[in-house]
């Protein structure tokens, strides 16, 4: 037997060596990049990247023929940094710098310290945002405020304590103060916050280049988004968005009310504050996402990896018809700038709402302002509170509806069994049943005459007080209560936005507002009068329940919500309705034909240009000093009912003034289309 030579052996001990060295290696490497291979790369990474957060695009907002009203737009931003100044007047004097030439290119630059820009200063409206809580118990600044108290500091001695704060001496004027002092006040929040302070958005890059070849310190550029309102309508209704509140941030534990905080939104996250901006914010705000950014020894971005992709927000299709809103917001204008040659400033609203749905197609509130210069028009707007431009009158005001609230007499007393359409009554110019509170019909307190015998139909196309306080007497203020309250008054609509609840004149509304009821309460409520106090929508909405024959939708203004690429359906709005009003063919016949025939009597002028046939109803109400309010419901077509329209003007002389800004809005609605019949596009339906 053959001995192997020792070289050999020597030789194939170190191929089994080598051999299982490279299957360890291969097991290694297998394990390393394939098992474990996004870990490794990940704390790899980490070792030269930073973290950040990506923000979600807010969804866009439409209105129901997919019209955009509400958009973002990509754009250059400048991002400021405090570091490497050496103390506050190096600091000061590169912000002035900066101020000096974003003023020279009208450029705005993020400013949310809680004090007006305006001198002197003052207050903000509105609750301190987290932002600012933060920064007043914050540590870390000199003279900072620890005492929570310190939150209760008025405008002024906030102003001095940020000038002594931030080095502001008297070289910087109150003006100029109170500017370097905002900028200031942002790099202290986003240093607490940990994140970048954009100084400025939307800006161009002819600036950012003369930014480059100026060296401006402390700056750098970046991308972002901004949001554009398409429009220049509709701006109560749209909204806008704004920093957190400290309130809106914590929440309310005691009332159900979840913070954003535990909603996993960063605390520098901008969210809707009002209108629809606010009411959709679940469906517009998005999924923020996160992303490495690695750089090298010199600090220049070598990549960037998304951890988390962020998710845009929804598209939020709304019911309004931009078109019709456009058409109301100018009538109301229009009409109210008519009757400004007095001098009196007047405040109105106008609604137009779908029969039989519960849509609002159109709701405006004069004056209004431009949503897209909210920001900068904020000081003046505030300042403004003759006119109050920022109150939505259409939702929160609220006015006695006169002798609107007669149709809705008329029902409760047919509906009750007082009166038939064939009852007649006689005017007889002074209601005297009452020893101690002797009313009079309107055509006898002008005129000195009366309406002589009439029925329910021909007392609504006249307006006879006489005969609705005889009915009213009848049947009591118990069931004329019962019946307001099914179409919709002293509640609120159940519109998105918010809204005033109004009050429903009654013994227990008036017990607990501390006011007195007596039989002659009942009288005045009959025709509108009393304590009653609706809003324009809730009269829209009245108008559209009693047009619809009885079934009383909650008002909306969402219609569906699809994501963002449009493959899901998030959302449709499809709901019952609220409730049914009771009201028999007959009845609705007798009430819709006296105000048709109003339409074709006394406002014939008026509805002369009236594209289809319709019925409508007048109301003043006294409000002192000789002065009246106007209301005025509507509408259309009289045959088959599909829009309803209310209109109140503060101090307007008399409802009849009112007629032409509804007939506005039907001719503008009617007049889109040839065929003035054709349905409006139900619910549960997409635009595609």
């Amino acid at each position: 037997m053959k001995v192997p030579h020792p070289l050999h052996r020597r030789l194939w001990a170190l191929v089994a060596f080598l051999l299982a060295a490279l299957l360890l290696l291969c097991a290694v490497l297998y394990h390393s990049q394939i098992i474990q291979g996004s870990e490794f790369r990940a704390l790899s990474l980490a070792s030269n990247a930073t973290s950040e957060e990506v923000d979600a695009s807010r969804g866009i907002v439409t209105d129901r023929n997919g019209k955009v009203l509400i958009s973002n737009r990509l754009t250059y931003t400048l991002i400021f940094s405090q570091d490497g100044f050496a103390g506050n007047a190096d600091l000061n004097a590169a912000i002035w710098r900066l101020v000096e030439l974003c003023r020279e290119n009208d450029l705005t630059w993020t400013d949310q310290l809680p004090l007006t820009q305006s001198l002197p200063v003052s207050l903000k409206m509105g609750p301190w945002d987290e932002s600012f809580v933060l920064f007043a118990q914050s540590e870390d600044l000199p003279g900072a405020y620890n005492d929570p108290f310190e939150l209760e500091l008025t405008a002024q001695q906030l102003f001095d304590k940020l000038r002594e704060l931030y080095g502001l001496n008297e070289d910087y004027s109150d003006e100029q103060a109170r500017i370097i002092a905002g900028i200031r006040y942002m790099l202290a929040v986003h240093d607490i916050l940990g994140t970048k302070y954009i100084f400025a958005k939307d800006v161009s890059v002819e600036l950012i280049s003369e930014i480059v070849d100026g060296r401006y310190a402390g700056v750098e550029t970046g991308a972002s988004s901004t949001r554009v309102y398409n429009t220049p309508y509709a701006a109560h209704i749209l909204g806008r968005i704004g920093p957190i509140y400290h309130e809106e941030w914590v929440g309310d534990e005691d009332n159900g009310v979840i913070g954003y905080r535990d909603q996993g939104y960063s605390m520098n996250a901008l969210v809707g504050k009002d209108g629809v901006e606010k009411a959709f914010e679940q469906y517009l705000h998005g999924t923020d996402g996160t992303k490495l950014v690695t750089t090298n020894s010199e600090g220049k971005v070598t990549g960037e990896i998304y951890v988390v992709e962020p998710q845009p927000g929804g598209t939020v299709t709304l019911t309004l018809d931009i078109d019709l809103q456009a058409a109301t917001e100018e009538s109301l204008a229009a009409v109210i700038g008519g009757m400004e040659w007095d001098g009196i400033p007047r405040g109105g609203a106008a609604v137009c709402m779908a029969v039989g749905s519960g849509e609002v197609l159109s709701m405006a509130s004069y004056p209004t302002y431009d949503l897209s210069r909210f920001d900068e028009l904020y000081d003046s707007l505030i300042a403004d509170t003759e006119s109050a431009p920022l109150f939505n009158r259409a939702t929160d005001g609220t006015y006695a509806p006169g002798s609107t609230f007669k149709p809705l007499t008329a029902v409760a007393a047919l509906q009750s069994g007082v009166i038939t359409p064939d009852s007649t009554i006689r005017d007889r110019g002074i209601y005297t049943y009452y020893a101690t509170h002797q009313p009079s019909c309107w055509i006898y307190t002008s005129y000195g005459g009366t309406h002589g015998t009439i029925n329910v139909t021909e007392a609504l196309t006249v307006s006879c007080n006489y005969f609705f306080y005889e009915v009213g007497r009848l049947m009591g203020i118990e069931t004329l209560s019962s019946y307001a309250a099914q179409f919709g008054f002293g509640r609120h609509t159940g519109i998105e936005i918010g809204d005033n609840a109004g009050m429903l004149a009654s013994p227990e509304s008036a017990e607990a507002a501390g006011l007195e009821w007596t039989d002659g309460q009942t009288l005045t409520a009959s025709i509108g009068q009393s304590y009653h106090l609706f809003t324009p929508l809730q009269l829209a909405n009245y108008m559209a329940t009693l047009a619809g024959g009885g079934e009383h939708y909650e008002a909306h203004l969402l219609k569906n919500v699809k994501s963002y690429d449009s493959s899901q359906v998030l959302y449709a709005y499809n709901k019952e309705p609220l409730n049914t009003v009771e009201i028999s063919d007959s009845t609705l016949s007798a009430v819709l034909e006296g105000m048709h025939d109003l339409t074709i009597g006394s406002l014939y002028y008026e509805f002369s240009d009236c594209v289809v046939s319709a019925g409508a109803k007048t109301g003043t109400a006294e409000i002192g000093n000789d002065m009246v309010n106007g209301v005025f419901i509507a509408f259309a077509p009289y045959e088959n009912p599909q829009i309803a329209v209310a209109v109140a003007i503060e101090k307007a002389g008399a409802g009849a003034e009112l007629a032409p800004v509804a007939v506005d809005i039907i001719n503008a609605y009617f007049s889109r289309s040839t065929d003035s019949t054709a349905p409006i596009i139900g619910e549960n339906t997409l635009i595609q």
